[in-house]
């Protein structure tokens, strides 16, 4: 395998993924009118009704909205590794994998453009940020991106473990509803985890996607700490790179589909 085959199946894979989703108009406005609704009803609902000066941001409407940014990720990463299990039923990947493109390609196009979406759609949420936080500054926005896109790639590697290791639409969903969910759920995307019961902090203080959120959370605040948004970037980067090879590994053991 040379490295032009690599970079020419990457790049076409990559490329595919991208068209695909963009192509698919009820899937984009999906993955984002859904959190907006949620941010929107739910913030607005609850916009005074448990925060006060004492807390890290005035109002429930402006803690929730990280949290909605990153279920736009969410969505996307799950919406992007459906492909997985389309393209095995349909054939498509048995075609890619008798050809010379390596199995490290096909995943990594794979988790690559579900992240591309995921800052995509999550970007397209960052615009509202000013509703909830203010303007937001030149280092703000290049920060929320990069935490983003390791989100967003550590999201599509979790998504693409299950999607390869399930053969139905609808398994891959019933999966995805009590891993992906709960995962955001008890990452402090929608309630301060120091405040919920002993049993939920110890699962959100085991959840990598906790540190990410919060982090996230601080930079649209505009108060940067360098070592907890190093720290929450290194998990995030962590995560992402250990499902990139776990799924290529995974990937090779395969003879068949």
């Amino acid at each position: 395998m040379t490295q032009a085959n690599f970079l020419s199946g990457f790049l076409g894979l990559y490329k595919r993924e991208l068209i695909r989703f963009f192509r698919q108009r009820s899937r984009v406005i999906g993955t984002l009118a859904t959190p907006l609704l949620f941010w929107l009803v739910i913030g607005g609902g609850l916009k005074s009704s448990f925060f006060d000066a004492e807390q890290p941001v005035g109002t429930y409407f402006e803690y929730f909205f990280p949290g909605t940014v990153v279920l736009s990720v969410l969505f996307t990463a799950i919406f992007s590794t459906i492909s997985v299990i389309e393209d095995r039923n349909q054939g498509f990947l048995q075609g890619v994998l008798v050809t010379s493109v390596s199995r490290s390609a096909i995943v990594l196009a794979k988790i690559l453009g579900g992240a591309t979406l995921g800052i995509i759609q999550g970007g397209l949420l960052l615009l509202l940020g000013p509703l909830a936080f203010g303007g937001l500054e030149l280092w703000q926005i290049a920060a929320s991106f990069g935490l983003l896109f390791l989100m967003a790639s550590a999201l599509t590697g979790l998504g693409f473990y299950f999607a390869w290791r399930i053969n139905s639409v609808q398994g891959y969903h019933g999966i995805m509803n009590i891993v992906l969910v709960p995962l955001w759920l008890l990452s402090g995307a929608v309630f301060p985890i120091g405040g919920a019961h002993f049993i939920l902090q110890i699962l959100g203080q085991m959840n990598p996607l906790t540190y990410a959120v919060s982090a996230f959370r601080e930079v649209l605040l505009g108060r940067i700490q360098i070592p907890f948004l190093a720290f929450s970037s290194l998990l995030m980067a962590l995560c992402a790179f250990f499902f990139l090879i776990l799924n290529t590994r995974i990937m090779g053991r395969t003879k068949t589909l």
